[in-house]
């Protein structure tokens, strides 16, 4: 018996652009409206969303019917912290302000098994299929399957940006535009001409060592990322979407009764 392989490797694999969208709310329902949509991934926070391991597990569950990935961006702690969303069968996690390439070989070591680092060996979760994946299978697949990705969201590991690309076991470099405007002094001010130059060092860095490259976008760039060596891209939020939903049909509501 093998593991559940991931949609968005294979795709990234073949050439492929992989699209995402974020939930903040913790719903698996949310996550199914979301799969059977038609993206490759859902993006899901444990980095900022009060969500639980029960509620992360429930939203792979949900997404998995539709063959659709989960990537969990983890609250930095230990390293139970790194490797529960993995064995509740999240296909990624995303690590968040990563800072040096030390921080790296630390996310390493503890995401990867042998040969590569040495992540605690359990295999009775879902992502091994609750021990029927041969324990050797499941090591192998589970570093070839499942993928972790670091942020580059402030400005202090570009100084080893190089470094960090080229070092095995990191599978994805994820640009967060909005903290790094943060550490550059100039809060959400996306016009400054070093987020720009930020975002395509990255895409740049990380395909010269073999690495995918990830980031946020929508529709109105999203082909500029592509053309820029994006492979992976979060289009849209269910926050947004709901938000400005909710607020066009009130809005619409409005007007309708001063006719």
């Amino acid at each position: 018996m093998d593991m559940r392989k991931s949609r968005v490797l294979a795709k990234m694999r073949n050439g492929e652009m992989a699209v995402s969208c974020k939930l903040n709310i913790s719903d698996p329902r949310g996550a199914e409206i979301a799969a059977m949509s038609g993206f490759d991934c859902i993006w899901i926070d444990m980095e900022h969303v009060p969500a639980t391991y029960l509620e992360v597990e429930n939203i792979i569950r949900a997404a998995k019917i539709y063959n659709v990935d989960v990537l969990t961006r983890v609250a930095r702690g230990s390293y139970n912290d790194l490797i529960r969303p993995l064995e509740a069968d999240s296909s990624g996690i995303m690590v968040p302000h990563l800072m040096s390439l030390e921080d790296a070989k630390q996310i390493v070591y503890y995401t990867k098994f042998h040969p590569i680092g040495r992540r605690p060996l359990d295999g009775g979760n879902a992502d091994g299929k609750w021990c029927l994946v041969d324990g050797k299978d499941y090591m192998e697949q589970a570093n070839d399957q499942r993928f972790v990705v670091v942020q580059i969201e402030d400005p202090e590991p570009l100084a080893e940006l190089e470094e960090i690309c080229a070092l095995p076991g990191i599978d994805m470099i994820f640009f967060g535009p909005a903290d790094f405007t943060q550490g550059l002094g100039c809060p959400l001010d996306f016009a400054n001409p070093k987020v720009d130059e930020t975002r395509r060092l990255i895409a740049k860095t990380a395909k010269k060592y073999g690495k995918f490259a990830g980031t946020t976008g929508g529709p109105g760039n999203i082909a500029e990322l592509r053309d820029m060596g994006y492979d992976f891209v979060n289009v849209c939020a269910d926050v947004v979407l709901l938000g400005q939903g909710y607020k066009q049909a009130f809005e619409a509501t409005v007007e309708a009764l001063k006719k």
